[in-house]
């Protein structure tokens, strides 16, 4: 059984910085995309920014410019910078990493607060 473990949420004041952390159970180059997800009350979860093997970063477009997601493959670990945050960030953020075209694996989500 696959297991993400994130880390690196909390509480933030508008335009301040976090680092969200993902470590996967297995190797991180088992899978071929990861990537994090946000969900806000009353919304449906969406796609934040996701990083393929070979390092191709995708973003949504909320984010462009002011989140930055890489991978340490020394550490086994992928980040999520975000920098200039919004009370619209805030969200709880899951960790999504991608095995072929049918699996699909989830973290427990991190809470983003970002505060005006």
């Amino acid at each position: 059984q696959v297991q993400l473990v994130g880390s690196g949420g909390g509480l933030v004041q508008a335009g301040g910085s976090l680092r969200l952390s993902c470590a996967p159970s297995g190797s991180i180059f088992s899978f071929n995309v990861m990537g994090w997800y946000r969900q806000a009350p009353g919304k449906q979860r969406e796609l934040v920014a996701s990083i393929t093997t070979g390092g191709s970063a995708n973003y949504a477009d909320s984010v462009k410019g002011r989140f930055t997601i890489s991978r340490d493959n020394t550490k086994n670990t992928v980040y999520l910078q975000m920098n200039s945050l919004k009370p619209e960030d805030t969200a709880v953020y899951y960790c999504n990493a991608q095995r072929g075209v049918s699996y699909s694996y989830w973290g427990q989500g991190t809470q983003v607060t970002v505060s005006s």
